[in-house]
Order: C-alpha cells, then structure tokens, then sequence
C-alpha cells in the first residue's frame, strides 16, 4: 500500500478551515485592515498600475455634438504607481510527542494553526496602522477643539461634520468609514452628545451589543461603517513584562474613502492589499 515518505507534506484541510474562519471573522478580533485596505489579486510579484489623480474624474467637460460633429473624447491623463509584494508568515511546529502528550488538555495542532495565524494579522494590522495613522502619508489633516475624552463638552458629530466638508471642499472624495481605536471608541460612548442622542430609544444604548453600537453610531456621524481597531500589541522583549498597548493610536480618528473591494482601479479609496495570487494559493 502506497504511503508517503517521512518528508511528504500533508495536507490537513480541517486546519485550513479553522486558518479560513478565523481570517474571515478577523475583525470581531480588532483586525481592521483588510476592511480599510481590501485585497486586489495581483498576478506579478511587482509591477507598475494606473493611478488616476481624483481630480481628473472631476473636470467639467463639453458633451454637446454639433449637427454632423462628432462627440468629445476622454484624454485624462493618469500617474504610474508601483508595489513589491512580500511574503508574510510563520510557523508554529507540533511535535508528535507533543501533540500526544497534551491532547487530554487540548488539540495542540488546532492551537499552533490558530497561533499562528493570529501573529501574522497581528504583524499585518501593526504595518497598515503605521502608515494610515501618519501624518506625513495624509494629504488634509485638522484638530479638534476639544477633546473626545472629555464627555461633558465635546461635540464629536460637528467634528466629523467638519472634517467631511472641510475634504469636500478640497475636491477629495466622501468617505464612506470612520476609523478609531477601541479606546477612543469606548471614550464616545461616555461622550454626552452621543448618550443624549441615544436616550430615548427603545434598548438603552448602554447595554446594546457591540455590533449595534458600531451602526448607531456609523448613523450618529451620518458614515457608513465605523471601523473599530481592537488589536493590541506588547513592544516588551520576550522575558520582560508585558507592555501593552493599542496597535491604532487613539490620538487619531481616521475619515477615509474605502474601496469597494472590485478590480476597478478608477475607484477613489485609500488604498489596496496586493495579493499575489501566484503565491498566495488562493483560488477562485
């Protein structure tokens, strides 16, 4: 009878499920980054794509056609970007002896599986963080008077209020998610504009679940999704306490344009994920 020899990998699409589920479900777990920068399959490792500057898709162009004439043509014109994929990952290796040794306590191969996927989104949402929340890779930028954390006297709405026209005025298009740490989260739901918004409904805001919050307060901001960054890392060395910390600054809120998630490049976001198919083993 056949059997594979001692270096054959096997393939255990159980754990290639769990991997799935946990990936899919990453942002009940605080990972955000997908949902601000959604992949697009790309199939090189590094090339060159169109960028089309928002402002072309802008312009007032003539669309009349004289008797016999023909109709205007497009000729805007766009910039050239590049990206370099880089592969990501880790390994977590299970010894027999110890897989058997432990599995009256727990499945050590589900745990490895799960642990390491767990580092490489944790390891992921820490580089997507860094760029979005830094002043320097933001075009517009503004302070607010007061601040959230103050709960009697803040005024968060007419600060997202503000910030929207103050993008749309400067020809930027309207973004569709508010982004905050879970921190800065929490601190609006203690804010007094929002508790009084909410008094009255018909389950207290209070003791709404998470989710429901999330939405009304997407509404309260008149956004369409608030992306709430839950992530925590330790920056302490292995051995030393744990030093903990938000992966998402709390002192920023982020407003951006988020793709749809198509292959269109012509659509206005933030940004993209590029995905190497090649090297990605996903499948469609």
């Amino acid at each position: 009878m056949p059997r594979p020899t001692s270096s054959t990998t096997i393939q255990r699409p159980d754990l290639g499920a769990l991997v799935y589920e946990y990936v899919i479900n990453a942002a009940d777990r605080g990972f955000i980054c997908l949902d601000l920068l959604p992949t697009l399959d790309v199939p090189e490792q590094s090339a060159d794509y169109p960028v089309i500057p928002f402002e072309t898709l802008l312009k007032l162009q003539s669309t009349a056609r004289a008797p016999r004439g023909a109709y205007n043509r497009g000729d805007y014109e766009f910039e050239t970007g590049t990206y370099s994929c880089r592969e990501n990952g880790w390994e977590e290796p299970v010894d027999d002896v110890e897989r058997k040794l432990y599995r009256r306590f727990f499945d050590a191969e589900v745990v490895a599986a799960l642990r390491a996927t767990d580092i490489v989104l944790r390891s992921q949402e820490a580089r997507v963080a860094a760029k979005i929340f830094n002043t320097s890779n933001i075009t517009q930028t503004s302070a607010i008077s007061v601040e959230w954390n103050t709960a009697a006297t803040c005024t968060p709405r007419e600060d997202v209020a503000t910030a929207k026209e103050a993008m749309r005025a400067a020809g930027q298009p309207e973004p569709n998610v508010l982004v905050i740490s879970k921190k800065v989260f929490n601190t609006l739901l203690l804010a007094k504009q929002v508790t009084d918004a909410f008094r009255y409904g018909s389950v207290p805001f209070e003791i709404q679940p998470f989710e429901a919050k999330k939405r009304n307060l997407a509404a309260f901001f008149d956004i369409d999704r608030i992306l709430v960054g839950g992530a925590i890392k330790d920056s302490a060395k292995k051995g030393k306490a744990i030093s903990a910390a938000d992966i998402w600054d709390d002192e920023y809120a982020g407003l951006f344009r988020v793709s749809s998630g198509g292959p269109d490049l012509r659509e206005p976001c933030i940004g993209r994920t590029f995905l190497w198919t090649a090297d990605s083993r996903k499948t469609s």
